[in-house]
C-alpha cells in the first residue's frame, strides 16, 4: 500500500509544485486540504494531472477552512497519513497590516487546529509534519547578517508575528504531545503559475511591454532591496529531501543559490528576455510600514547534511521566463 501525503494549501503556488514533485518522483498518494481563497486555484492542480494518466487517481481534493476544527467526518475522509505538509496560510503582508486578527485566524488558529487534528494518529502512523514558515519571522537583516534557524524573532508586521507564533505553537506539540515536527524557513519564491501581481511575473509583463518597473529602494534611492530568491523546484527538491533527512524537533533554512537585490533581478529578467530595462527606484520602505529592504537566511545547516538548489539563479529565471512567455494566461 503507498504511503499516504496530506497537503494543506495544495492548490496554491508553492503547493501545487510540490503536488507535482511528489507525484512525479515519488509512490505517495496525495490529499490536498484547501479553502480555495485567492491565493488557491485548482486550475494550478488540474494542469499538474493533466500530465499523467495514472495522477488524478493518487490525488484526493478535501474543501476546507482550518479556522474550524479538523470534525470526526472530515478525519474520516482524510483517513490515515503518514506524513502531513502545512503549507496553508494568510501571507499577504499589506492584508496583514489592515486585519491583522484575519491572519492570527489563519495562520495561527489555523495551525492548531491542524495540530489537533495531528494528534489523532500514533508516532508510528504519522511520520512526519513539516511546517513551512518565513524568513520574515526574523525581521529585517542588516548587511553582513544572515539569520540560522533558532535566532531571535523578530517580527516586523502581523504576517510575520503569526507565522512566528504558529512555530512556536508547533514546538509546544511536539514538546508536549511528541508529535513528530520539524520547521522550515525560505523567502521569495519564485516559479511558474505565480500570481501575476508578485515581483518576478510583474517584471516579465513590464519588460515585455516596454513598460517602466518600480524598483523599491532605500530612502536615498541609491540602494534596492534585496532577497535570497528560490526557485520552487529548489524549494519542493528541499521538502523531498528533509522528508527523508531530519531531526525531529529542528527548524531548517531552505536558501537561494545567492543574495540578489531588485534591480539587479530585473537587469537578470531583461538580460534573459533580450529587452531593455526601464526602471524607477522608490522610496517604499520608508512610506509603508512593515515592509523591510533585506532579508538573509543561512543555508548552511541543509548544505551541510548534503542539500543545496539543483540549479543557479539565472537559470531558473531563463526556465521561468520561456514557460510564462509560452503561457501568457498566467501573465
Amino acid at each position: 500500500m503507498s504511503e499516504r501525503l496530506l497537503i494543506t494549501g495544495g492548490a496554491g503556488f508553492i503547493g501545487h509544485h510540490v503536488i507535482n514533485s511528489l507525484l512525479r518522483d515519488t509512490s505517495y498518494d496525495i490529499i490536498i486540504l484547501d479553502r480555495l481563497d485567492t491565493s488557491g486555484n485548482l486550475n494550478r492542480v488540474h494542469e499538474v494531472l493533466e500530465q499523467d494518466s495514472s495522477w488524478p487517481q493518487r490525488v484526493k481534493f478535501i474543501w476546507h477552512d482550518l479556522k474550524a476544527p479538523i470534525n470526526e467526518i472530515l478525519c474520516k475522509q482524510i483517513g490515515k497519513v503518514d506524513y502531513i505538509l502545512h503549507l496553508a496560510a494568510g501571507s499577504h503582508v499589506d492584508r496583514s497590516i489592515e486585519y491583522p486578527m484575519e491572519f492570527v485566524m489563519d495562520n495561527v488558529v489555523g495551525t492548531t487546529n491542524l495540530l489537533d487534528f495531528a494528534r489523532t494518529f500514533t508516532r508510528d502512523t504519522l511520520r512526519l509534519l513539516l511546517y513551512f514558515s518565513t524568513d520574515e519571522v526574523f525581521g529585517p537583516a542588516p548587511e553582513g547578517v544572515k539569520y540560522k534557524e533558532w535566532d531571535r524573532y523578530n517580527s516586523g508586521n502581523p504576517y510575520s508575528a503569526s507565522k512566528a507564533a504558529a512555530e512556536e505553537i508547533c514546538l509546544a506539540y511536539c514538546n508536549t504531545y511528541k508529535l513528530p515536527i520539524v520547521i522550515t524557513h525560505t523567502m521569495n519564491v519564485f516559479g511558474t503559475r505565480q500570481h501575476p501581481e508578485k515581483f518576478i511575473p510583474l517584471i516579465i509583463k513590464k519588460v515585455r511591454d516596454g513598460e517602466t518597473v518600480t524598483i523599491h529602494s532605500n530612502s536615498e534611492k541609491t540602494q534596492a532591496g534585496s532577497r535570497f530568491y528560490i526557485n520552487t523546484e529548489d524549494v519542493t527538491s528541499a521538502i523531498k529531501f528533509l522528508i527523508k533527512n531530519h531531526t525531529i524537533g529542528e527548524k531548517y533554512n531552505i536558501v537561494g543559490e545567492k543574495e540578489v537585490d531588485n534591480l539587479q533581478l530585473a537587469q537578470i529578467i531583461a538580460d534573459i528576455m533580450g529587452k531593455e530595462l526601464k526602471y524607477e527606484m522608490v522610496d517604499f520602505h520608508s512610506s509603508r510600514p512593515g515592509h523591510d529592504l533585506r532579508y538573509a537566511l543561512c543555508g548552511e545547516k541543509m548544505e551541510n547534511l548534503g542539500w543545496t538548489p539543483e540549479k543557479d539563479l539565472r537559470s531558473r529565471l531563463e526556465e521561468v521566463i520561456v514557460w510564462t512567455l509560452k503561457n501568457e494566461r498566467w501573465m
